[in-house]
């Protein structure tokens, strides 16, 4: 699926203020709220992993497995929800996903096995998948030019707000079972209270997406002119010639290039040397871990002998930690570059793992009392902070920014997707690794954290392009 990131024609009167800019923002925001399911959803199940160990009696191979399940459906979902989209419209997939929703999340709080529970899992994914790419591309369509940049910024937000959400109702959950995730409320585990939450902004999305407009986009594509004209004048104002918005619309889809998996053949290793290095920002920006804090910081936390309560609260402080840090970088990623914030990251985040992973030698197991020094433990959980802000602040949104930017606009889509599958694929490996490698030494697996934060620095500094203040057309 493509998206009208068109600039307005001349004298299209397209960049005026809508007459009803409250109206604009409300229907980016209906949009976004797959973002927050998205947010939500992948994160919601950090307050239910030492729970489901101890329901359905598994090892840390059959946990993991069970984690990452949900990946390998938002692999799927990616994948296909762009072709889905262009068959029956974007509001369509914004229902089909909030079903999706809406069933794994009842399905995940009531599994009678452990396969059940991972199938519900991949069918959240599928969901989290096409709201990946289905609301950044409605947004765009729908938004006037003059504000795209601005509301665009909502799908990375309402991410961020999902996570933070999730992380808080998963505590305040824990608190009403007196700090036991099997503890009962109403007859049912607190666990499965935190999965089956989820029902309630699920529902709302769907129910937000019948009072939307579809993109004018995709009615012009369907032959629905006299509609789109209606949205049109509905999000871009009263000043705008319709007849040339249509036009300039229905001209870009004509002399639009569909990018084939071809196109991006022709290195001198099978792919061009730009989505290479596509690939390698999407892979590095999973192998620093950043994952495990918001997958596994709960029975992370508890693995070095904090409390249960505790550790459900230091998930929801670092969520806000992830806020801020996405902030700054969408005020500062314009104004001093794209290579130089993910600089300052790789520094960041490199310096925390590494005193992170050193904290957590300490850790000490006392016949199953589990224990670190003070010292040691106020540093591992200042560290952890520490590393989810310098991410944030950098490569958890420079990555999508030089992602939409470094390609040429003759491959950038396929390239683009490769890329994106390469991300999940990275995320899925940490996923399911960390649990068995925590088993093995958790100082360890944050010292392989530590040295892929250090190798970004070099391959930022010799392979990244600086794509700030550039046309997409100058991306050859």
């Amino acid at each position: 699926m493509t998206s009208a990131a068109q600039a307005p024609a001349p004298g299209s009167g397209s960049s005026s203020q809508p007459d009803h800019l409250g109206h604009v923002i409300f229907i980016t925001a209906a949009a976004a709220m797959g973002g927050f399911l998205f947010g939500y959803d992948s994160s919601v199940i950090n307050g239910a992993v030492e729970a489901i160990r101890s329901r359905f009696d598994i090892g840390s191979e059959a946990l993991a497995q069970v984690i990452a399940a949900a990946l390998i459906g938002c692999a799927i979902g990616a994948a296909t929800a762009g072709r889905i989209a262009d068959r029956i419209g974007r509001i369509r997939c914004m229902q089909i996903a909030s079903v999706l929703f809406t069933a794994s999340a009842i399905g995940s709080a009531l599994p009678f096995a452990l396969w059940d529970l991972a199938m519900w899992r991949v069918i959240g994914g599928f969901a989290i998948g096409m709201a990946s790419v289905i609301g950044p591309a409605y947004i765009a369509e729908v938004s006037p030019p003059a504000y795209r940049g601005r509301l665009a910024s909502f799908q990375q937000a309402a991410i961020v707000i999902g996570i933070a959400i999730s992380q808080l109702v998963n505590w305040g959950i824990l608190n009403l079972a007196d700090g036991d995730q099997r503890g009962k409320i109403g007859g049912l585990e607190a666990w499965q209270w935190m999965l089956g939450v989820m029902v309630v902004p699920a529902v709302l999305y769907g129910l937000l997406s019948f009072v939307i407009p579809e993109s004018p986009r995709f009615l012009i594509s369907v032959g629905r002119t006299a509609r789109a004209k209606e949205v049109l004048a509905e999000v871009e104002g009263a000043g705008t010639d319709l007849d040339a918005r249509v036009a300039q619309i229905e001209s870009a889809m004509r002399s639009e290039h569909k990018p084939s998996f071809r196109d991006l053949l022709g290195g001198r290793f099978g792919f061009l040397p730009i989505v290479w290095i596509g690939i390698g920002l999407s892979v590095f920006q999973q192998l620093v871990g950043i994952n495990v804090i918001f997958y596994y910081s709960s029975s992370l936390w508890q693995s070095v002998g904090i409390d249960p309560s505790s550790s459900f609260f230091y998930s929801f402080t670092t969520s806000i930690i992830n806020i801020i840090g996405t902030v700054i970088a969408m005020v500062f990623v314009d104004r001093i570059g794209r290579k130089p914030l993910a600089l300052i990251g790789s520094a960041g985040m490199a310096v925390s793992l590494g005193l992170a992973a050193w904290a957590f030698s300490y850790k000490k197991d006392t016949g199953g009392d589990i224990s670190m020094p003070e010292l040691q433990g106020t540093i591992a959980l200042v560290a952890a902070h520490a590393f989810v802000l310098f991410f944030a602040l950098s490569w958890g949104v420079v990555v999508w920014v030089l992602l939409g930017e470094m390609f040429p606009n003759r491959i950038r889509a396929a390239a683009l997707g490769v890329a994106a599958a390469a991300q999940w694929v990275a995320n899925w490996v940490i996923t399911v690794t960390f649990p068995t490698l925590s088993d093995w030494s958790l100082s360890g697996a944050y010292v392989i954290y530590t040295v892929f934060a250090v190798l970004s620095i070099p391959f930022i500094l010799k392979w990244v392009p600086e794509t700030k203040g550039k046309a997409l057309e100058e991306m050859g």
